[in-house]
């Protein structure tokens, strides 16, 4: 169901849906490689291959993680030697990026989707009766495995080689010396729940009521003041949290350069979500936002370029203006982890207030690393109960800036680890190039962001773009 979705879109995810009751049917009758082969084909045929492999490696492992039978995990993590994982239930290729990257697997035998010359699946699998042939050739030379786990009636074709058989159950014992399990940090995909027999129903019937929801949600957000949001939003379904104590406004405070907003980067509604917290005006520092995320954006945004110089300038000239709001990770994440924050924004001002963002939605990810970013805002207002919570930190004393000589990597990690301790995170030293290898297999940069949109038509033309792919979407 998740490839379905992820690679190929709504009415194969409902196709497959629909034969649900076949395949749970041919399951009972004792034809689960009957059922697998059926689900696979209508799944994957004529999906392109790298789009089942993006699913695969972006998508599956945060759900597979959440599979992982701790006294199983004891077992096998705690073995030194040569590590095997073998899909009875899903392709090889479906599991091999999780089974190495966080189960420590060496090989990784299963069956195989196969291909057309256009590199396109064929929905077909092959060679899934040769697994245990395929487990005792990697075992070639009268060595048989110590140790074998597995609870699957088709893992029997396999058990019987190891010596002895071992079931999952078994395993409680040797809990304590399992190593740590490696977390899932970045994941990509829009289904928030696992996608069973009943919440895919369930996704399919919301999504005609969500996504009139969302036109209501975004139409009366642009309407109204904007410190009026977090009063009416309970009225649409939706709720704003607020914790600590906003800053004055410059004016207010008698100060001739606006508050530097610090924030965490939980979805691309951040810096709006705090602007109507404050009830003022907030610029938003933006970088390969899309352009209709731009429009529908109630509040300024000031596209970055990569360039640090420019970047420097651009936000001390905004902060001249007034407060500003900067996301040091420079990407989103999802997990309950922070990126490393980049120094640029302690350079730039000693009015440095720290707030953290979180938010809670039911059925979709406003995030996405493969899709389109345009669609961001329109899926976190499709959720049932979208919920944002703020928390205004103080704001840094003096001693703790660089005008008391600390240098920005200092500060910046302080800031990281007060926003991590706040909200109950870890902090990390990873960053945007990192997830977006990850998910996407590419570095996170777009050159179209290197300068700002011009005007006329080149401008005319990117959002139009955007438009288009959001109606096709």
């Amino acid at each position: 169901m998740l490839v379905a979705f992820e690679a190929s879109g709504l009415p194969r995810f409902a196709a497959l849906l629909a034969l649900w009751p076949l395949l749970r049917l041919l399951e009972l009758a004792g034809r689960p490689g009957l059922a697998l082969r059926l689900a696979a084909l209508v799944a994957t045929a004529g999906v392109p291959r790298a789009e089942v492999e993006a699913v695969s490696r972006a998508v599956l492992p945060k759900f597979m993680a959440d599979d992982v039978d701790p006294a199983a995990w004891a077992a096998f993590g705690s073995c030194e030697g040569r590590r095997v994982v073998v899909a009875t239930r899903l392709p090889r290729v479906m599991v091999e990026r999780f089974a190495r990257e966080h189960l420590g697997a060496h090989e990784v035998v299963g069956c195989e989707l196969e291909y057309s010359r256009l590199k396109r699946c064929t929905g077909l699998l092959r060679g899934g009766e040769a697994v245990a042939e395929r487990v005792r050739a990697l075992f070639a030379g009268g060595d048989r495995p110590d140790l074998g786990i597995g609870r699957s009636e088709m893992a029997r074709a396999f058990l019987p080689f190891c010596k002895p058989p071992f079931a999952a159950g078994a395993a409680e014992s040797t809990t304590s010396a399992a190593p740590p399990f490696r977390p899932v940090i970045f994941h990509d995909g829009r289904l928030v729940c696992r996608p069973t027999p009943l919440m895919s129903l369930v996704i399919l019937l919301w999504l005609p009521l969500g996504a009139l929801v969302a036109f209501v949600r975004i139409a009366v957000g642009l309407m109204v003041p904007i410190w009026t949001i977090p009063h009416i939003a309970p009225i649409f379904g939706g709720a704003v949290i607020t914790h600590g104590r906003s800053p004055p406004p410059v004016s207010a405070a008698g100060d001739s350069s606006g508050v530097l907003f610090v924030c965490t980067h939980r979805t691309l509604m951040d810096p709006v979500v705090l602007a109507t917290v404050l009830g003022r005006r907030v610029a938003a520092v933006t970088y390969s936002i899309s352009r209709l995320s731009e429009i529908l954006s109630p509040i300024p945004t000031v596209r970055l370029t990569r360039d640090r110089g420019a970047d420097a300038a651009r936000m001390r000239a905004e902060l001249a203006r007034g407060d500003v709001a900067v996301c040091p990770e420079g990407t989103t994440c999802r997990e309950p982890f922070l990126l490393r924050f980049s120094a640029l924004f302690a350079e730039l001002s000693d009015r440095i207030v720290p707030v953290a963002m979180d938010y809670r939605v039911g059925l979709f990810h406003p995030t996405t690393a493969r899709g389109w970013k345009a669609m961001d805002p329109i899926f976190f207002f499709m959720n049932p109960r979208p919920v944002y919570e703020v928390t205004f930190l103080n704001q840094l004393p003096a001693e703790a800036t660089c005008a008391a000589g600390k240098s920005p990597v200092d500060v910046a990690n302080y800031v990281q680890r007060m926003l991590a301790a706040t909200l109950g995170f870890e902090c990390t030293s990873l960053t945007r190039k990192d997830k977006y290898r990850v998910l996407a297999g590419n570095d996170g940069i777009v050159n179209a962001a290197a300068k700002p949109a011009a005007p006329g038509k080149a401008a005319w033309q990117g959002w139009v773009k955007e438009v288009l792919g959001f109606l096709l979407h």
